[in-house]
């Protein structure tokens, strides 16, 4: 049965026919990839999972079975799967918290009069952190400011007691905060939470399924704060998104040029190295290249976009096919996401796989240590490495899929109300909440995650946004769910044509009038590409802006998150904020939470009851549209009773749901 459950799993699983083309051409190599290695961990462990192995004591691992009921100490299904649950929420909140502090450290350096080749970038979202904060801005220096700015994010990761977690408070409407005081999860700071959940779920400790999920969701706060300090200071740093129009996929990989491939998460590094490669021109040239062209893997591919205009080359699950082009002189990476198989693919090609965090390494590959104080010396080395193994290129090995499609992305918050206010200059989301009102659109979704081999690569994300945008749902994306729209064409005017709905295609078009003077001759795309993971802060200030019009709480916007292939711990730590913060959560992969009814329903059914937000587990693409449909037009037939009886009975619209 097994054996032929292997069989039944075809290697090419991706609807990019860039992928599909470099695994045709790679078929019998010997060069394996995740996709071959997906095949080789079939059948994978089912008690996994469901979230029913605990391995947290070295008694174990203890798995919940019809013999054993509970593990060796007594830990029944919903102890065992709640305390899974925490940690995962605990990796990505601590995985997106370190980005965070990195970019709070530089600054901090920048504060000091020591950045070296940084600096304060944009001035103005400075001023308005600072106001959000309620950092006085008023005569005073940009370095005062950030001075403060910086303090007050320093705190938000080591805080003891006192004052609980400002930044969060700040960045979510009143109510929320409210239902966060009265549940108990609204945290002090990050590394606190992140301290006393940890201990919270050793052997021995908590075994309260409900009060393990609580602290499971106070862990997940503390992963959107992370985020959010993350992309607050990496604007300030290297400036707010605007719109930028270039092209994704492999095709963007040029034969006669020295090819650098930005992958991880972190903008402090590859903003120096896209700033080193347009310096060094000349040096390619003289290496027998035309010149160097940087593009981006996962997220450091989507913070250079946004801000650089960077072309997108892959996404997770395909990172390794991009050196399998032959055609890749070097990946650099940072943090986050790198499959530590990159190096065994580099070694049969002359890529040369640059790591340049500390505590992210991977055996052969070269190292060179990012200091930020050198920043743009050690740039300039990784540059020359790739210039370098530009001359040991294999030109037999090289087949590079001409496949590409047209981006516009760089669409920040700011750049969305920007554009808003050209219609309604007064009050820009307006233009949103009346379009919803008016049954031009059913609501908005956003469309994250990575990728995941338990679904065929690509396919969800694709098939959702577009069934969701025939039925006039405004779609934004970030991550590697936006990197599949880049690749497929769908971050572009073309879209709007093909695959909107009549509503949906009103309302970008009337947004295209009113700016045409603004955006170079170009068109709004589908679906609105708003950065990478940490920006998931972007898109849900988006939903606080649109709950902010309408003076209700977040559980009443026609707002719903997707993940249709959800992959890391991050994506745990992330759907769990947002089903706290108020938001219909669908995840395409089912976590290993079902080995527990109790824990489940708690997060099917009664977050709902709690939070206002829940989620929704459907690996079927169709069925998963259809339930996101649901979920977003019941909020918007919702708003329109509560507005209707507002008026009948003269009264404010409640801001419950």
């Amino acid at each position: 049965m097994a054996e032929k459950k292997k069989k039944d799993l075809d290697r090419n699983r991706s609807m990019d026919p860039a992928v599909l083309e470099v695994l045709a051409n790679t078929e019998g190599s010997g060069v394996e990839s995740a996709y071959d290695r997906f095949l080789n961990m079939q059948p994978q462990c089912q008690y996994g999972n469901a979230g029913i192995c605990c391995t947290i004591c070295i008694q174990g691992p203890c798995r919940i079975t019809k013999k054993a009921s509970k593990g060796i100490c007594g830990a029944p299904s919903y102890t065992i799967v709640a305390r899974n649950l925490i940690r995962a929420v605990l990796g990505g909140t601590s995985a997106h918290s370190d980005h965070g502090l990195h970019t709070t450290l530089v600054l901090d350096e920048v504060a000091e009069g020591h950045g070296g080749d940084y600096g304060i970038t944009d001035p103005d979202k400075l001023k308005r952190v600072a106001e959000r904060l309620d950092i006085n801005t008023e005569g005073r220096s940009d370095q005062e400011i950030l001075r403060e700015v910086v303090d007050l994010a320093m705190d938000e990761f080591g805080r003891i007691n006192g004052q609980y977690s400002i930044w969060l408070e700040k960045s979510v409407i009143p109510e929320r905060v409210q239902k966060f005081m009265e549940c108990n999860i609204m945290p002090y700071s990050i590394h606190r939470t992140i301290a006393e959940s940890m201990a919270q779920t050793h052997m021995g400790m908590d075994a309260d399924p409900v009060n393990l999920v609580f602290q499971a969701l106070k862990s997940a706060l503390c992963d959107y704060t992370g985020m959010h300090i993350a992309t607050d200071l990496s604007d300030v740093l290297f400036g707010t998104p605007t719109p930028v129009v270039t092209e994704a996929n492999m095709g963007v990989l040029e034969e006669k040029m020295v090819n650098i491939a930005l992958h991880g998460h972190n903008p402090v590094l590859s903003e120096m190295v896209v700033k080193a490669a347009r310096e060094m021109q000349e040096e390619a040239k003289e290496a027998g290249a035309e010149g160097i062209k940087c593009m981006g893997i996962c997220c450091t591919g989507n913070e250079v976009l946004m801000r650089q205009g960077v072309p997108p080359l892959t996404n997770f699950m395909s990172q390794e096919l991009a050196i399998m082009t032959g055609a890749v002189d070097a990946m650099v990476v940072d943090i986050q996401c790198i499959m530590p198989g990159i190096q065994a693919v580099a070694e049969c090609y002359h890529t040369k796989v640059i790591t340049t965090i500390p505590n992210v390494k991977i055996p052969s590959s070269y190292y060179i240590d990012f200091d930020e104080a050198r920043a743009m010396e050690k740039a300039r080395e990784i540059v020359s490495v790739a210039i370098a193994a530009f001359k040991e290129r294999d030109a037999e090995k090289v087949s590079i899929p001409q496949v590409k499609s047209k981006v516009v992305a760089g669409f920040s918050l700011e750049a969305i109300e920007e554009l808003l206010a050209s219609v309604n200059p007064d009050e820009p989301y307006k233009v949103i909440t009346d379009a919803i009102e008016q049954g031009e659109l059913d609501g908005l979704c956003l469309f994250a995650g990575c990728n995941n081999l338990k679904v065929k690569h690509d396919e969800s994300h694709y098939t959702i946004a577009v069934e969701l945008a025939k039925n006039n749902i405004l779609p934004v994306a970030t991550g590697c769910a936006a990197g599949t729209y880049a690749k497929f064409g769908l971050m572009n005017s073309d879209a709007v044509e093909k695959y909107a709905g009549d509503g949906l295609k009103a309302f970008i078009n009337r947004l295209d009038e009113a700016n045409k003077d603004k955006l170079n001759g170009e068109k709004l795309p589908l679906i609105f590409h708003m950065g990478s993971c940490v920006d998931n802060t972007r898109a849900y200030d988006l939903m606080t802006a649109l709950a902010r019009q309408w003076k209700v709480d977040t559980p009443k916007v026609p707002y719903a998150a997707s993940a249709p292939e959800a992959m890391s711990e991050k994506a745990v730590s992330i759907g769990s904020w947002c089903v706290t913060l108020g938001m219909p959560v669908h995840v395409g992969i089912v976590p290993p939470i079902p080995g527990s009814p109790l824990v489940d329903g708690i997060a099917l059914q009664i977050a709902h009851d709690v939070y206002g937000g829940y989620f929704m587990w459907e690996e079927d693409p169709q069925e998963a549209s259809r339930k996101l449909l649901a979920a977003i037009r019941e909020r918007t037939w919702k708003l329109k009773v509560h507005r209707a009886a507002a008026e009948k009975y003269e009264t404010s619209l409640s801001p419950t749901w």
